[in-house]
C-alpha cells in the first residue's frame, strides 16, 4: 500500500499539498449608499459575509449586461451558501435611481436578500471606486472597470476577475469556495 501511495504521489495522481490561501490585498472602507429598495445600505450589513462586487450602469450598451448575466450565474452557483452576497454599484447615479435599479434587478432575477444594487452621491461613488476598490474613476464618462472583486468576511479584497477572460467566473467560484472554507 505504501508503495502504491508513493507511486501515485510521484506521478501526480494524489496531491498532499494544501492549496495556498488567497492573497489579502486591502480593506474596503465602510460606505453608506442607497439600495434598489430606496433604503439606506450600510456596508456593515455585509460584515461576516463573503461578497462579490462590480460596477455597472443600467443603460450600458457594452459589457454591463454580460457582467450582470454572469453575476446572475454566480448567484445561482452560490445558492446553497447563504453567507455569500453580491453587490452591483452604479457608475451612473444621475440616471440609476433606486426605482431604475429595482427594475434592472428584476430583469436579472436578483434575489433581494442576496444581490444588492446600490447608488449614491457621485462623490461617494467616485471615492469608493477609486480609493476603496481601486478600480478607477466614476466621473460621469461611463467608462468603468469590467472586473468582479471578491471581498472576504472581514471586508478585505481577496481577488479580481476580469469578466472578459475565459474561465474568470469559474476561478471566482473556486475562490469563493476557498473563502467559505477559510477560518481566518
Amino acid at each position: 500500500m505504501k508503495l502504491l501511495l508513493t507511486l501515485a504521489l510521484t506521478i501526480g495522481l494524489v496531491s498532499c499539498r494544501k492549496e495556498a490561501p488567497l492573497p489579502v490585498y486591502w480593506q474596503i472602507p465602510s460606505f453608506q449608499l442607497t439600495s434598489q429598495s430606496g433604503q439606506p445600505f450600510d456596508s456593515k450589513s455585509l460584515d461576516g459575509d463573503i461578497w462579490v462586487a462590480d460596477f455597472i450602469y443600467t443603460t450600458c450598451p457594452g459589457p454591463c449586461p454580460r457582467m450582470s448575466a454572469q453575476m446572475r450565474g454566480v448567484q445561482s452557483a452560490v445558492a446553497s451558501m447563504p453567507r455569500v452576497k453580491l453587490v452591483s454599484i452604479t457608475v451612473d447615479p444621475k440616471n440609476d435611481t433606486p426605482a431604475v435599479l429595482a427594475a434592472y434587478a428584476t430583469r436579472y432575477r436578483a434575489q433581494p436578500d442576496r444581490w444588492f444594487f446600490l447608488t449614491g452621491e457621485q462623490a461617494a461613488l467616485e471615492s469608493l471606486c477609486r480609493n476603496g476598490f481601486k478600480l478607477g474613476d466614476v466621473d460621469g464618462s461611463m467608462v468603468h472597470s469590467t472586473r468582479f472583486v471578491l471581498v472576504d468576511r472581514h471586508g478585505r479584497v481577496r481577488g479580481f476577475y476580469s469578466v472578459e477572460e475565459d474561465g474568470a467566473v469559474a476561478k471566482l467560484l473556486h475562490d469563493i469556495r476557498t473563502l467559505v472554507g477559510e477560518t481566518l
